[in-house]
């Protein structure tokens, strides 16, 4: 199952943040991320400040091999770098796993990530690898990406889902289990009771959804039992 996910990390805690220590109100965008030997080539947009500031903060970074100017759009400018490798952050950590960046904004408050898995845990393995090198993500959103939504998909919150994914993803339901209802929280920054609630709630919308209309829908279960219950009423329906 393919799942997207969008997670924070301080902007000081990102290589490319240490610009807005010195252009505390530039915007930063990476355009894409190209692998090559010993090195990253990130490719990133700049706004709100002139040239030669950004070469000059740029430059000192001790992550940064070389940088120069591809092109420029009226106060937009993009960047290419090249990133040395042994430096651990989190582009490093995106080529070392299966993941895909699709965005990456920074602000001087904060980077927001938005990545995609085409496995149901790479995601989890993303975020595992970036806590064991001490870079402090903290996720946001997580969905599952699916061709069409189902009826079941329909009913659920965005709360639901996202604990549901999670949990998924994690190894929650394997068995033995991955993950516990604690970490799950913890990943959400929710208590342990409302992940359970989120949880047990979604799985019986699912239920709901999937057994309607079925022999062993709910309403069919229902009468069944009331049925054998009160055998006076059976021909009401039978």
């Amino acid at each position: 199952m393919a799942t997207e996910a969008t997670f924070t990390v301080p902007s000081d805690q990102f290589p490319l943040g240490t610009v807005f220590q010195q252009l505390p109100d530039v915007e930063v965008e990476l355009e894409r991320i190209i692998p090559a030997r010993d090195t990253l080539i990130p490719y990133f947009w700049v706004r709100g400040t002139v040239i030669d500031d950004i070469e000059a903060v740029f430059t000192e970074h001790p992550g940064v091999k070389h940088i120069e100017i591809i092109d420029s759009i009226q106060d937009e400018y993009l960047w290419r770098v090249e990133w040395i490798l042994e430096y651990d952050d989190v582009l490093t950590v995106v080529t070392e796993t299966e993941i895909s960046l699709i965005q990456a904004i920074g602000t001087n408050q904060q980077w927001t990530f938005d990545i995609r898995g085409d496995h149901h845990n790479d995601v989890a393995t993303f975020l595992s690898r970036c806590r064991e090198v001490d870079i402090p993500v903290t996720l946001t959103k997580l969905n599952a990406i699916t061709p069409l939504e189902t009826d079941s998909e329909a009913t659920l919150t965005d709360t639901q889902q996202e604990a549901l994914v999670l949990a998924y993803e994690s190894g929650y339901f394997e068995s033995p289990r991955e993950v516990t209802m604690e970490e799950l929280g913890e990943e959400l920054g929710i208590s342990q009771q409302a992940i359970a609630s989120r949880l047990r709630r979604g799985i019986k919308r699912i239920l709901a959804g999937t057994l309607s209309g079925t022999a062993h829908s709910p309403s069919k279960l229902k009468r069944v039992l009331y049925t054998k219950q009160s055998p006076s009423c059976r021909h009401d329906y039978w």
